[in-house]
């Protein structure tokens, strides 16, 4: 049998597992490196410097919340903290948007203030739509003198439309992280 270029075996750690990763994930480290460094040592082996690059392994299902502890300076914390709250989001969901590229939270915009603008935008839409429907019933009907009010309105419906859209695009945009958005829309600017 050829060995492999990675020199594989497998071991049973009997009942030793869960210390295992637990060791790994407080030194940063991975379960792998862990046991090489442990064997290279007994072996009396100098111990190799090169180390993969370390995913810290989470068991469970992918959707499940894990909790992660970040040590840092306490003035960092604080700063944290604040931009977490600046923008509406727990301190997890904060770091993990940081990580995924959101850009609202990446230009330090308050995730709070696109909600309130495309809700306003959608209400204006709904207002539209209302008096769309009252016009459409005065027409119905033959009252074509207090039609005549919605002229004005009719002028700018396709303006007023497309710019709820074109700032609908952008807060989703905004909200999305960048791997699920192909390429910048228009943004709500801060």
């Amino acid at each position: 049998m050829t060995p492999s270029s990675r020199d594989r075996i497998s071991v049973d750690l009997h009942g030793l597992k869960a210390a295992l990763f637990a060791r790994a994930q407080a030194t940063g480290s991975s379960p792998s490196e862990l046991v090489r460094k442990a064997v290279a040592q007994s072996l009396g082996e100098p111990v190799s410097t090169t180390s993969e690059p370390h995913t810290p392994c989470f068991p469970g299902r992918n959707d499940e919340r894990v909790r992660l502890g970040l040590r840092m300076q306490r003035d960092d914390a604080a700063a944290l903290l604040a931009a977490a709250r600046r923008v509406g989001l727990g301190t997890g969901d904060f770091v993990a948007s940081l990580v995924s590229g959101v850009p609202v939270v990446l230009e330090g915009c308050g995730r709070g203030e696109h909600i309130a603008a495309i809700t306003a935008s959608s209400a204006e839409l709904s207002t539209l739509s209302r008096d769309i429907h009252h016009l459409s019933n005065l027409l119905r009907n033959g009252d074509v003198v207090p039609a005549l009010a919605y002229r004005d309105m009719l002028k700018t419906l396709d303006a007023d439309i497309r710019r709820h859209l074109l700032l609908a695009a952008g807060v989703l945009a905004g909200l999305r992280p960048r791997s699920h958005a192909p390429q910048p829309s228009p943004t709500l600017k801060c």
